[in-house]
């Protein structure tokens, strides 16, 4: 099935800018994430989706090539798909060289496949920061032939496609292209008597068991790179980076926004009415706000500072508490006559104590006046 779009993806213009993205982005994974939508069997690879968008359009280098080449400029790099596949700079780079004398016959170092792992974090570790051990499966260089791919004693022979060269040239019409060597992989060299262990590849399957630090600030979606602890490989093989990215659990009392915190507190209906002080949880502790008398329901107070720190800076966000009028229930004879004892005394006030139940009324009784004429 072809990709979709990544600017659909994200609900943004193609001029969109990097906080736009940002924010785009973060509506979308907090909207889409598997937590909140564990009925959708399809949420799972809507997340993803919209974290491979992110990933590409919030990176100038790859926006600009998905810009050009749309899909085909990412994937093709291995910048928005798999390890492994040629780009477009290898393509016309080596197509170009043959032609107008550039260098010929060298070759770049191979080197492993990037992993990517995520790992869950509560809210509180992601605030303050915390030092995870994760286990990775992973290919490393096979102990036995030292990722030769040769059986012990014995050495790889040159290629004999390529002749050492570890690169091919193939005729496309005008153009000269040059490829790796698909008999060798690019490496010049071929495994006559392979190594029992390895089977001849170079490589075995391991786990490693890694400390990963995590610092304060991080958000669902960021990732902390591990240079050099990603796939191995055989003998003069680079080994690629481990990206380790984030995902939040859900909070019991908090939602999070960039690095704003919200909390949603249930209210007496007396202590909205005649006002008081209320306990309120934070990250750091607990806290008090004020509620005024005559306070309605669905009212934010901001608490400055009470948020979470940026990652990238010691910028502090905020702490919004949205406070709800908490209806009673279950109530007794004698309650239900004490509240329609203050109704009534309520009622002999007139529109002094409900001014906005009186304009509501006020305004239904001129819309059907309206109507009727």
């Amino acid at each position: 099935m072809a990709k979709r779009d990544y600017y659909e993806v994200l609900g943004v213009s193609r001029t969109a800018a990097g906080p736009e993205i940002k924010k785009a982005y973060r509506k979308m994974a907090m909207k889409l994430h598997p937590d909140r939508n564990q009925d959708d069997a399809g949420a799972e690879e809507k997340f993803k989706e919209v974290q491979e968008a992110y990933a590409v359009l919030s990176d100038p280098q790859k926006k600009g090539a998905y810009d050009q080449f749309g899909h085909a400029g990412v994937d093709a790099s291995g910048m928005g798909g798999g390890a492994g596949q040629g780009g477009f700079g290898d393509i016309f780079g080596d197509m170009f060289g043959d032609i107008f004398g550039g260098a010929q016959g060298g070759r770049r170092q191979a080197r492993g496949s990037n992993l990517r792992i995520r790992i869950k974090l509560s809210l509180e570790e992601a605030v303050q920061g915390i030092e995870k051990k994760i286990k990775v499966p992973r290919n490393t260089a096979c102990g036995t032939c030292n990722g030769t791919g040769a059986k012990k004693g014995t050495s790889p022979v040159t290629c004999s496609t390529c002749a050492g060269q570890g690169q091919v040239r193939m005729q496309q019409g005008f153009f000269s292209v040059q490829q790796a060597c698909p008999q060798c992989r690019g490496s010049g060299k071929q495994v006559k008597d392979p190594c029992g262990d390895c089977s001849g590849q170079g490589q075995v399957r391991t786990e490693k068991a890694l400390k990963v630090k995590i610092p304060a600030g991080v958000d669902e979606g960021d990732q902390v790179r591990l240079s050099g602890e990603g796939e191995g490989g055989g003998a003069g093989v680079i080994p690629g980076d481990l990206y380790v990215q984030v995902h939040l659990v859900k909070h019991e009392i908090f939602d999070r926004d960039g690095d704003d915190l919200y909390c949603d507190v249930p209210v007496g209906f007396n202590t909205m009415a005649v006002g008081g002080e209320l306990e309120v949880p934070t990250l750091s502790g607990r806290a008090s706000i004020k509620i005024p008398a005559g306070t309605q329901s669905d009212r934010t107070f901001r608490l400055r500072g009470k948020g979470v720190k940026n990652v990238r800076s010691a910028n502090l966000g905020d702490l919004y508490i949205k406070v709800n009028t908490e209806t009673p229930v279950n109530l007794t004879s004698e309650q239900k006559d004490l509240l329609d004892q203050l109704q009534k005394s309520l009622d002999k006030g007139g529109n002094r104590h409900s001014p906005q139940s009186s304009g509501w009324k006020d305004k239904i009784k001129s819309f059907f006046d309206d109507f009727v004429a």
